[in-house]
């Protein structure tokens, strides 16, 4: 199973001129995806239908998304192929992360995040991955635009990465 994580779009379908629009490599590597996880900020249900047209999504609720308050929720955890995936869009401070993740999603084998605009990937505690996709669309103080990709197969998480696509 292809996963294809995104977080902090920050598009609005009612805005055309404020949204850069997700790139086409974003698009092209969606289409390829058997699903997506998205960790927040994605601003408005008009995006989510769009992504939702390419593979089912999964997302939670971000700071920003006053619009989708009451339609996602703040976090959940989702089955995919066998393996547990936590999701929240803000994890809070990196120092202490692992343990606090840990704590939230007792039984997740990966968590998604957000919020901060930051790719991250680090394995924490007893294992479970914590996973940042970055930003498709506003890099902030990062040197690119970035999103993730896992691979799953039979429970097990066979490869994560994180895609860069360019300034």
């Amino acid at each position: 199973m292809r996963v294809a994580v995104l977080s902090d779009t920050h598009l609005r379908a009612d805005r055309p001129s404020k949204a850069r629009g997700l790139p086409p490599e974003v698009w092209a590597r969606l289409r390829r995806s058997d699903v997506i996880l998205h960790a927040g900020d994605v601003l408005d249900a008009g995006t989510l239908a769009e992504l939702a047209a390419v593979a089912p999504v999964h997302a939670v609720l971000g700071n920003n998304d006053l619009a989708l308050i009451g339609q996602l929720p703040v976090r959940t955890v989702v089955e995919l192929d066998g393996l547990r995936v936590g999701m929240i869009h803000d994890s809070g401070a990196s120092r202490g992360r692992a343990e606090r993740m840990r704590r939230r999603f007792p039984d997740a084998d990966v968590v998604v995040f957000g919020h901060s605009h930051i790719p991250w990937d680090e394995t924490g505690v007893d294992g479970q991955v914590l996973f940042n996709p970055g930003s498709p669309t506003q890099r902030r103080a990062q040197p690119t635009r970035t999103m993730g990709e896992l691979v799953i197969a039979d429970g097990r998480l066979v490869e994560r990465r994180l895609v860069d696509l360019g300034p």
